[in-house]
């Protein structure tokens, strides 16, 4: 299953709309996963012309986009066998008062193997205590400056996942 990613596009305060370049990536993927900082549904409904879209609610969305089902405060998936946890901030890297094992159990009831989430404006893909954890950045608020950023693709297979951050040109 390819999976795609993506987190605070911000729109319409950084782009009136997501970059056209976000549905040629995702062209093909089974499903996309937004980690939040939406801001309009419209973003939603357009990737929802590409894949099934489920969202985390950001900490600058407001609450009623969970009004619509395809947005939570957290998702949990499995998929081929694989946890997967979609959120919008996490604590990595861990502070002294919060640990990613805290966090997971407190989200997810336990650990996960895969952790999707946003919030930094940075992209990140990196194994820490056995699990994967992607951040896709921003679309277009990368390190908090206007211009293209990246996505990311998750891909499943076999019970093993994978991730991948493509920078929008």
């Amino acid at each position: 299953m390819r999976i795609g990613l993506l987190s605070d596009t911000h729109v319409p305060e950084a782009r009136e709309s997501l970059p056209p370049q976000v549905k040629e990536t995702f062209r093909g993927v089974d499903m996309i996963l937004h980690a939040g900082d939406i801001y309009r549904l419209s973003v939603l409904d357009e990737l929802q012309t590409i894949a099934p879209v489920l969202a985390a609610r950001g900490d600058d969305d407001h609450f009623r986009l969970l009004e619509d089902p395809r947005v939570k405060e957290k998702h949990l998936l499995t998929i081929d066998g694989l946890k997967l946890g979609l959120t919008h901030v996490v604590p990595y890297p861990e502070t002294l008062w919060q640990t990613l094992d805290d966090r997971m159990k407190r989200d997810f009831g336990g650990p996960v193997d895969v952790l999707v989430f946003g919030d930094t404006h940075e992209h990140l893909v990196e194994t820490f205590k056995g699990v994967l954890l992607v951040n896709p950045g921003s679309t277009t608020l990368p390190f908090y400056r206007p211009r293209l950023g990246t996505v990311g693709i998750l891909t499943i297979e076999s019970g093993k996942a994978r991730a991948e951050i493509i920078q929008l040109v």
